[in-house]
C-alpha cells in the first residue's frame, strides 16, 4: 500500500518545537476491535445464513467476492460505523477489515467494492427476503441454549424518512414528511427478532394480524412448548389481532384508545382522585381500576385496566386490554406494560447507532435488505454486549458507546509467515475489559 513520507509542520508548536504530522507509519487500523465481531460472527455465520438463501446469477470463474464476504463486509461496516456503501472504497484495504473477512492483512486481495455492495443489495427478490426473514428467525431462537418457557415479544414500529422517489414511500401527517414505517419486533432481553419494510401510515388489523400470524409461526416450528406474550401500544390492539391471540392461544397485554364508554366506566373514579389530590396536592396520584368491556367490533368481553393519574399538570387516563387473569391491575400496568418503553431504546440502537434509516435505494426489495444486514450488525453488537462481565455497567451500554471503546481502536497489524500480530496501544484505556472480552470470545482449544 502507497504510504505518505512527506512530513509538515501541520500544528502549532509545543514547548517550541514544531509537531510534524504525516502517514508514513506502520500498517495500522483504526478498527482492530473488528477482532472481537469476527468471532462473533464466525460462531453465529449470519453471514452465510443470508448468502444461503441468495441465488448467485454470476460465472462462477469470474466471481471474485463471495456473497458470504459481500455480506459480512458490509456487516462488518455497519457494525464499526460506516453506514454507507460508499465506504467500502476506503475501507477494502484496511488489514482490520481483511482480517475480519479472513484474509491476509498484507498478503490478502483488496476486498470487495462499493458497486458490488449495491449489486448484492439489489439482487434478492421477494422469495429469497421471505427466506432471510425465516433464517432470522431460525436464528433468534437457536440463540437461545434451550428453548424458554416463555418470552416476551414487544411489537412496534418507527418512521423512517426518505428523500428520494423509493418505493412504498408515502406522506405521513403527523411527521410531514415522505418515509416508511417498518414494523419491528424485539424481546424483552432485546433481541431482534424480526423487521418488515412498509409505507408510512399505521398499520390496518389485518395487517398486524398478517405479521404477527407469519412470525409466530416460524417461532412455535421451533418451540412449539414455549408461551408467548405480545406486547404493544393501543393501533395494535385490533379485532383482527385480538382474535388471532385467542385463536393461537397468545398471551397480551395492550394499549387501548381511550373512547367515551371507558370514560364513563371510570368517571367515578377520576372524579374521587381528583377530589383526593386536592385535598392533599404535592406528588402524582395514581388509581387503577379493572373491569369488563366489549367494543363493538370484539368477538368477546375482555379485561380491560384503568389507569388514573392526577397531578400538577393535571388528569391523565391510560387504559390496557390483557388476557392474564391473575396479578392486579397495577402490577400488570406497572411492572409488566410498562416495561415495553424498552423497545423505545431497542429501536435506537437500530436506528440512531446502526442507521438503520440508511433506506436510500430505489427497490422496495434493496431497502427490505438493508433492513436485514443492519438486524444483523444489531445482532452482532448486541452479543458483544452479552459478552461483557455480568452486573458490569458494559450490559447496560449503548451501541455507540460500545463501538467507541471496542471497536475504534487503533492497532499495528503485521503479517509474518506463520502468524499475524495485531499490536494495541499500551495506554489503551480498556485493557482489561478487552481482555476479557478476548478470552470469552475465542474459539475453544485443541482437546
Amino acid at each position: 500500500m502507497v504510504q505518505s513520507t512527506c512530513l509538515t509542520p501541520r500544528l502549532s508548536p509545543l514547548n517550541g518545537k514544531p509537531i510534524l504530522l504525516g502517514f508514513d507509519g506502520a500498517d495500522m487500523s483504526s478498527d482492530a476491535g473488528l477482532t472481537l465481531l469476527r468471532e462473533i460472527e464466525r460462531k453465529a455465520g449470519l453471514a452465510q445464513r443470508l448468502a444461503d438463501c441468495l441465488h448467485d446469477p454470476r460465472d462462477p470463474s469470474k466471481v471474485q467476492h463471495s456473497l458470504c464476504d459481500i455480506i459480512r463486509f458490509r456487516i462488518m461496516m455497519i457494525g464499526a460505523g460506516y453506514e454507507d456503501g460508499n465506504d467500502a472504497t476506503a475501507l477494502r484495504h484496511d488489514p482490520g477489515f481483511r482480517i475480519a473477512l479472513e484474509r491476509g492483512p498484507e498478503t490478502g486481495p483488496a476486498l470487495c467494492s462499493q458497486p458490488t455492495i449495491s449489486r448484492m443489495e439489489n439482487m434478492p427478490d421477494a422469495r429469497a427476503l421471505i427466506r432471510m426473514g425465516r433464517e432470522m428467525v431460525r436464528f433468534y431462537c437457536q440463540s437461545f441454549a434451550h428453548a424458554p418457557s416463555q418470552i416476551v415479544l414487544d411489537v412496534d414500529d418507527t418512521f423512517d424518512a426518505v428523500h428520494g422517489h423509493q418505493q412504498l414511500r408515502l406522506f405521513n401527517a403527523f411527521y410531514d414528511e415522505y418515509g416508511f414505517q417498518p414494523i419491528v419486533v424485539f424481546d424483552s432481553e432485546g433481541r431482534i427478532v424480526g423487521t418488515l419494510l412498509r409505507p408510512a401510515r399505521r398499520p390496518k388489523g389485518a395487517e398486524s394480524a398478517a405479521h404477527i400470524r407469519r412470525l409466530i409461526r416460524q417461532i412455535v416450528r421451533y418451540w412449539p412448548k414455549t408461551e408467548i406474550l405480545l406486547r404493544a401500544d393501543s393501533h395494535y390492539c385490533t379485532p383482527q389481532v385480538l382474535d388471532l391471540c385467542d385463536r393461537l392461544g397468545l398471551r397480551y397485554i395492550f394499549g387501548l384508545s381511550k373512547n367515551g364508554r371507558l370514560a364513563q366506566a371510570i368517571s367515578a373514579l377520576e372524579a374521587s382522585t381528583a377530589a383526593r389530590y386536592a385535598r392533599t396536592p404535592g406528588q402524582k396520584l395514581r388509581r387503577f381500576k379493572t373491569f369488563s368491556y366489549a367494543a363493538r367490533s370484539w368477538s368477546k368481553p375482555r379485561r380491560v385496566i384503568a389507569r388514573v393519574e392526577v397531578g400538577p399538570m393535571g388528569r391523565d387516563t391510560r387504559y390496557i386490554v390483557t388476557n392474564l387473569e391473575g396479578g392486579r391491575g397495577k402490577h400488570l400496568y406497572e411492572k409488566l406494560y410498562s416495561a415495553r418503553g424498552q423497545a423505545e431504546n431497542h429501536i435506537k440502537a437500530w436506528k440512531t447507532h446502526l442507521a438503520s434509516d440508511r433506506t436510500s435505494c430505489s427497490k422496495a426489495n434493496a431497502n427490505q435488505m438493508r433492513l436485514i444486514l443492519h438486524s444483523c450488525a444489531y445482532w452482532l453488537c448486541w452479543k458483544l454486549r452479552a459478552a461483557c462481565p455480568k452486573r458490569s455497567p458494559w450490559r447496560r451500554a449503548q451501541f455507540d458507546t460500545l463501538r467507541l471503546h471496542l471497536v475504534k481502536l487503533a492497532a499495528t497489524i503485521v503479517e509474518k509467515k506463520t502468524r499475524i500480530i495485531v499490536t494495541l496501544p499500551a495506554s489503551c484505556p480498556r485493557q482489561g475489559l478487552l481482555r476479557f472480552l478476548f478470552h470469552a470470545l475465542a474459539p475453544p482449544g485443541p482437546a
